[in-house]
C-alpha cells in the first residue's frame, strides 16, 4: 500500500531536518522503505558524502553496512542446511570444519580461562549463543586482550579466534558468532563468503552494487566515516573496516588474504540491501524474479531462532 502524499513529505522533511547541522547533526543519509512487493515506498537522500566533502549525498551512494551483513550470512547458511551441506545442532561437524573453535577456553567473570564442555554448533553461532564477544562492548573480553587488544575489523581470523564469554548454548552475547558461521561455509563450499554471496544470493535477485569488495565506482561513493567528539562535535575519521577498499582488486593473492567477515563485511547500496528485506517478507521468494532463495520451513526456522534470540 503506497504512502500518501502527506506522509511522503512528512518523512523527506525530516531526513532533511536530521542533516541541517552539519556540525552536530548527520553529515549524510538515506533512508529507503521497503514494500512487500519489493518496491520502494520511499527513498531519499540529505547532506553530504561527508563532512569534508562537497558531494552530495544521492540514493547512488554505498555504505558500509556492518552488522547488516548478518541477516545475509545467516541466509547463506540457511541455503546449505537446506541442502544437506551444514547441520545446525553437529557440533562436531562445525569443530572438524573449524578446528580453530575445538580448544577455546571460557573467559569467566573473575579473569580465569577455562575449558569448554560443550561443543559449538551452527545454532548458536547464528542465535549469538556460543560465547562469542565483541570487546567494543564487553569490557571483560576487552581488559583480557590488553595491551595488544583485539581489532574485529582488522580482517584478519586471528581477531575473531578468542576466548568465549560463557559455555556454549549457556547464554547469549551480541559477538563473533556469524563470523565463524561464514568461515563454516567457506570452508564447506570451497567459495569465499563473498563470492558463494553473490553467486547464490545477490545474482538471483538482481543485485549488483553489493559487495565485500566494492569495486573503484562502488569506493569513489561510499559514505565518510565520522566520529563524535564528547561535545558531539563531528570530524572525520579513517574508516574501520579498511583493507577491502585499499586491496589491489588485480591483485587475487592481496584479495585472498582479506578475511571475509560474515559479521561485517558488505558495503552496499541501500535499496539494494532493501530488496534482501522484501525476500524475507515473502519467506524466502524474490517478488521482483521469482527466485526462491529458501524454502518456507527453512524461514519458518529462522524466525524461530531469531524470536528465541531476542527473548534471552
Amino acid at each position: 500500500m503506497p504512502l500518501s502524499d502527506q506522509s511522503l513529505d512528512r518523512l523527506r522533511a525530516l531526513v532533511d531536518d536530521s542533516v541541517a547541522d552539519q556540525k552536530k547533526g548527520i553529515p549524510g543519509v538515506t533512508v529507503v522503505v521497503v514494500g512487500k512487493d519489493g518496491k520502494d515506498l520511499f527513498a531519499h537522500s540529505a547532506g553530504k558524502q561527508g563532512i569534508t566533502s562537497e558531494q552530495p549525498m544521492t540514493l547512488d551512494n554505498i555504505f558500509w553496512i556492518a552488522s547488516c551483513t548478518k541477516m545475509l550470512t545467516g541466509v547463506a547458511c540457511m541455503q546449505l542446511v537446506e541442502q544437506g551441506l551444514l547441520s545446525l545442532d553437529d557440533g562436531e561437524q562445525i569443530e572438524n570444519l573449524c578446528p580453530e573453535l575445538k580448544d577455546l577456553k571460557v573467559l569467566r567473570s573473575d579473569g580465569v580461562l577455562e575449558g569448554k564442555k560443550n561443543r559449538i554448533t551452527l545454532r548458536m553461532l547464528l542465535s549469538h549463543t556460543a560465547g562469542f564477544g565483541y570487546t567494543f562492548f564487553n569490557e571483560r573480553l576487552r581488559d583480557w586482550s590488553f595491551p595488544a587488544g583485539i581489532d574485529e575489523f582488522s580482517s584478519r581470523i586471528e581477531d575473531v579466534t578468542q576466548p568465549l564469554l560463557f559455555q556454549p548454548g549457556e547464554g547469549w552475547e551480541y559477538g563473533v558468532g556469524i563470523d565463524w558461521a561464514g568461515i563454516a561455509l567457506e570452508r564447506r563450499t570451497g567459495d569465499t563468503l563473498n563470492t558463494y554471496l553473490q553467486k547464490h544470493v545477490f545474482q538471483p535477485l538482481g543485485l549488483k552494487n553489493i559487495s565485500m569488495f566494492p569495486n573503484e565506482d562502488m569506493r569513489a561513493k561510499l559514505a565518510h566515516m565520522h566520529a563524535r567528539d564528547p561535545d558531539g562535535t563531528l570530524r572525520p575519521r579513517d574508516h574501520l573496516l579498511r583493507r577491502p577498499l585499499v586491496v589491489d582488486l588485480g591483485n587475487e593473492k592481496e584479495i585472498a588474504s582479506v578475511f571475509n567477515s560474515g559479521g561485517a563485511g558488505l558495503f552496499a547500496k541501500p535499496q539494494e540491501y532493501t530488496k534482501v528485506l522484501a525476500v524475507l517478507l515473502n519467506n524466502g521468494t524474490c517478488p521482483i524474479t521469482g527466485s526462491q532463495i529458501l524454502l518456507l520451513n527453512l524461514w519458518a526456522q529462522v524466525e524461530v531462532e531469531v524470536y528465541k534470540a531476542l527473548s534471552q
